[in-house]
Parts: C-alpha cells; structure tokens; sequence
C-alpha cells in the first residue's frame, strides 16, 4: 500500500437530464426481477397504494362538508346532528382505514425489498460463478462487481421509491382535479414555487453519484484495511511487524478524504435546499392568500377553503416529493445499470454446442501445442510455447523459479483459463470440445492458497466434491487417504468439529493440520487426473513425502501433476518439467535431466547444498 497522500480522483462528469431520463429504462427490466421475486405480493402491494392514493382527497373532501355542516348547524339553532355525526364516523372510520393502508404497504415493501434482496443476490453469484477466473483477476471488472453487490441492498430503496412516485401522482390527479375547478392559476403557481427545487435536488444527487462512482476503488481499498487491522487472519502479522499504526494512519488518510469530499458536497445542498424550500413557502402562501381573499368575498364556503387550501398544502407536499424524488429514481435507475451492466459480463470460455462427455479412460492423454497463456491487461506472457504430453497414468512434476508459471499451467489444464495461443487437446481432441462440467469433475486440483472454510470438519473435506457432502463414508475414506483421520480423532466433535475461530466452539488448526484436510478433498471424486499445487508446503519432510508416497500409492493408473519445491518430493515423479519465465526448459525424468546438467541439475544442487 502507498502511504502517500492519495492524489485527488479526477472529478467524474455527472450525469445530464438526458441520461437520467435514459436511465428510466432500466425501470422495466428492473420490476420485471421485482415480479420474478413475488408475483402475489408485487400485486398486493399495487392495490394496496392505489386504495391509499384516494385516501387524502376523500379525508379533505369529508372535512370540507364536516365544517360546512358545523356552520350551517350554528346558524339553525336546534337543527338536526344527525347527518353531522354520519360525516364524523365516516372521516374517523377513512383515517383508521389510510393508517392501516400505511401499515400494510410498509409490511409489504419490507417483506417484498427483504426477498428482492435475496433474490438478486442469489442471481448475482449464479452470474458470478459462470465467469472466468482472469476475469476475477481484474481490477476493473472487480470494481463493476463491487458496484453490482452494493446494487442487490440499495435497489431495495429504490422499489419504494418508484412505487411511492406512482401512488403519489395518482393522488395528485385526485387532488388537482378539485384545485383546477376552482382556479387552474393555482397549479402555475405551484409548479412555479416547486421546479426551482427540483432541479437544485437533482444537480446535488448527480454530483453524488458521480462522487460515489469515482470512490469505488478507493473504497474497495478502505474496506480492505478495516480487514487488515481488525482480523483473526492477520492479527499475528500485524502485532510481530508492529503494522497497526502503518494501518490506521493509511485508513484515516483514505477516510478523512472520503469525509471531507462527502462534507463538501452535504454543506453546499443543505445551503441551496434552504434557499429553495423558501420560494416553496413563498409559493404555497401566495395560493393561500388568494383562496382567502376569494372567501372573504363570498366566492367559496369556509369548507372550501380548508378543502382548497388543505388541497394546495398536500399538492405542493406532493409535487416537491415526486420532483424530489424523480432526481433519486433516475439517480437509482443509473444505479441499477450498474447493476445490469455486470450480468452483460460473458465469459470467455465458452461451452460448446453439442459437448463431448470425459472419457471414461484416458488413452493418449493431455497434449500441449504450442500454448501460451497472457493475463488481462498484462503484456507478459505467463506460458509460452509449451509443447509435451502429459501420458495416461503418468505422474510429472513442474519445477521452477516462484513466477515460472507452473500454477498458470494446470490451471490451463483444469480449463480454468484457456490458452491465448495454441491449444490443449485430450485423447486428440481439443479440451475446449469437451463437457465443462463433466471435465471439472474428472480433475482433482489442491492450490497451495486453498480456502480454509469456517465449517465442520466434514464440511471443509465435502467442499471438494459438493454433490457428496452427506456421504460420511466417503468423507472419512478421504480423510484416511490425506492422513487427516487421526487428527479427526483428537477434535472433541470428531467431523462434526466446528473450524476456525470465526464462530462459536471453533477450533483452530496448525498450517500442517489444514493442509491434510484440504488434501482430504482431492480424494472426495474420482479424477482420473489429480493435481496437486504445493499444498503440502506447511508439513515437514517427513510428512510430505508420507503424503506423497500415499499420493504415488492411490493414484495408481491415473495421471497426476505435482507441484513442490522439494526435490526429495520431486524425484518420485515419473518425468519433470522444469520451466523458466513460463518457457519450457527441460522435460525428463530425475535421473535423465540430473545427467544433462542443466538447470533441473543446478536447482538440484542449490538445494542439496542446504542440507550439507
């Protein structure tokens, strides 16, 4: 991490009126996933409002013949209460009835927002899971995947909002109705007193959103410190380098900036809200005079005037909330193409048409043409030129320098990448004809930065083959094979051990210990090709080369790929490939390559040197 002072961001345009109403757009889209989470309740819910948008205007209209009544009533001294007492009952029975309205639609929008939630979280990580890995390596589709998440609980708002705006107009027709029969100028008075405000409240929420939008990266990294300074996994680190300082000075850099812009921007739309929510007031009273005068001179009843001015007063509220917040559903609906925009992301790898299933038994085995592999955004090549065979039941060892390429190479061979030159074929056809899933499923690959799962024991062998994970025999069996069962035994909970400290009467593991379990779910299929990315780095000698001995042990008849920087582990494999910046160098066996005294014979020597 740089501990400089950030450089500013260079300010985002915001966004025009135009691309705001372009925005709307993405309404339907956005209410079509609204439908697909509740279809009865997204109904429920449109009832619902459109019975309380009649309540305002029947609540004015029932206290405009309420008061007219009082008055009539006052002036015919003992004249009958009756129909009086009616329009009273009435009113109260309408106001129990618009505040169970509330109710319910609040209930609604928080039971439908709560499974639109989930709902478009479960879609986003559907999506995600059917991207590439490189794509995951980049920092730009990383940012839109950021922005994506933050959209599945925000968009949320957004529902409410949109379905406030249509309830509100609806109301609004009601109540514009009765001020345009009296005097249509009233309206240009009200649009008049309202529009400033309007265009004041959507200038700020475009510089808001351009604000948030140009902070993305820089919040990705603010989040990433708050983990670095307050984590289990980096606590160790953190105390024995003395970093907590280096942390907080880094974190209260990045925060203070994002303060101060945020500060900024609040200062100035409080100033300008105030300004504008004056020529409102000067609007709404200017109306309410007029009503007035025409009462004074006969030309309305007093019921009309609380009717009407009650009218203006609810109109005005209205309009200055659906102007207000049109600048919020158009800023949301830019929000949401965000959204849109990530599930737009394809992966690259591509499924074929008609998928050739995974031999039953590989015959010629997995063949490199002239493959080479370069990361996004990268100018170097990871892999070049590589051109081997790896045979059927053949074990080989990749061996080479940290950066050689030798984890870009069986992930080419997992097809977790694909090649940007050349090709992969298996049995003489290209990897790329074969079934995506059906190929994962005959690979069995341990990384060396495998996940360490906040789960049961069971569960973080399962995860190796998800589809198994209620067959106990087949986890124990995998856990015999790793030599993971006897620390199974020692664990008060046996496999039902909760791992990790995250969550309560978790136990935590040695590195050596976690290694075993996640070689336990190499076991958990039955590959015929199994790889193994140094997972056994944090075991001593003797246990790697136990681990490994029952690995050459299990893996009889099936082809397997080792990756370690033990050449004690090494040399028990059948051939070794040695590369050099993601090149090729050599290929043989340990004894032929320590013949030709190259660089196998050199790193060889390096090593044994350290023993001596």
């Amino acid at each position: 991490m740089n501990t400089a002072r950030p450089p500013k961001n260079k300010k985002p345009e915001p966004t025009s009126f135009k691309e705001r109403i372009e925005a709307l757009r993405n309404l339907p889209a956005f209410f079509k996933l609204v439908w697909q989470t509740s279809p009865w309740m997204t109904v429920v819910n449109s009832v619902l409002r459109i019975l309380k948008s009649a309540m305002p205007l029947g609540l004015l209209y029932i206290g405009k013949l309420i008061i007219d009544q009082v008055i009539s009533i006052a002036h015919k001294h003992g004249a009958d209460t009756h129909h009086l007492w009616k329009l009273v009952a009435a009113e109260f029975a309408l106001a129990i009835f618009s505040d169970a309205l509330s109710r319910a639609i609040t209930l609604m929008d928080s039971l439908l927002g709560d499974l639109f939630n989930n709902h478009t979280s479960v879609k986003l990580m559907a999506h995600a899971a059917t991207l590439d890995l490189d794509q995951f390596e980049d920092a730009i589709f990383y940012d839109k995947l950021e922005r994506a998440r933050q959209q599945t609980v925000g968009r949320t708002i957004l529902l409410s909002q949109v379905m406030s705006q249509v309830q509100d107009l609806i109301t609004m027709g009601f109540l514009a109705v009765g001020l345009m029969a009296f005097n249509p100028w009233l309206i240009v008075l009200l649009l008049i007193a309202i529009i400033p405000a309007f265009l004041g409240e959507s200038h700020f929420n475009d510089q808001s959103y351009a604000l948030t939008r140009g902070q993305t990266p820089e919040r990705r990294e603010l989040d990433y410190i708050r983990y670095l300074g307050a984590s289990d996994e980096t606590a160790k680190e953190v105390k024995i380098f003395d970093l907590s300082g280096f942390i907080i000075e880094r974190f209260k850099l990045l925060s203070d900036k994002f303060y101060f812009d945020n500060k900024r921007l609040s200062i100035k739309r409080s100033l300008w809200g105030t300004f504008f929510a004056m020529l409102g007031s000067i609007g709404y009273y200017a109306a309410y005079v007029i009503i007035i005068i025409k009462t004074i001179d006969g030309t309305v009843t007093i019921g009309n005037l609380v009717f009407l001015a009650g009218s203006f007063r609810q109109l005005r509220s209205l309009l200055e909330g659906i102007l207000t917040r049109f600048t919020a559903v158009s800023q949301g609906a830019i929000y949401l193409s965000d959204f849109f925009e990530f599930f737009e992301i394809q992966p690259k790898i591509k499924l074929p048409d008609n998928p050739i299933p995974f031999p039953k038994i590989i015959k010629q085995g997995f063949t490199f043409e002239n493959v080479g592999f370069r990361y996004v955004n990268s100018e170097r090549w990871a892999n070049r030129h590589l051109t081997f065979t790896l045979h059927p039941g053949e074990k080989l060892a990749l061996v080479g320098e940290n950066g050689a390429g030798k984890t870009t190479l069986v992930k080419l061979l997992a097809r977790l990448y694909d090649p940007s030159e050349g090709r992969i074929l298996l049995d003489g056809i290209d990897l790329k004809e074969y079934d995506l899933a059906d190929l994962r499923l005959n690979v069995g690959i341990i990384f060396q930065d495998y996940l360490r799962y906040q789960m049961s024991f069971a569960q973080n062998i399962a995860v190796g083959n998800i589809n198994e994970k209620e067959n106990r025999p087949l986890i124990e069996s995998s856990a015999r094979q790793s030599l993971a069962d006897v620390l199974a035994a020692k664990l008060p909970a046996a496999y039902d051990q909760q791992l990790g400290k995250r969550f309560a009467d978790g136990v935590e593991l040695s590195g050596g210990e976690w290694q075993k379990v996640a070689l336990a779910r190499a076991y958990m299929r039955d590959a015929q090709l199994l790889i193994l990315d140094e997972p056994t780095s944090a075991l001593d000698a003797r246990a790697e080369y136990n681990v490994f001995e029952r690995f050459a042990e299990l893996t009889k008849g099936k082809s397997a790929v080792l990756i370690s920087h033990r050449f004690s582990t090494v040399r028990m494999a059948d051939r070794i490939l040695v590369l050099d910046k993601g090149e090729l160098i050599e290929i043989g066996s340990h004894e032929e390559l320590l013949i030709k005294g190259g660089r196998y014979a050199e790193l060889f020597d390096l090593q044994a040197m350290g023993y001596r």
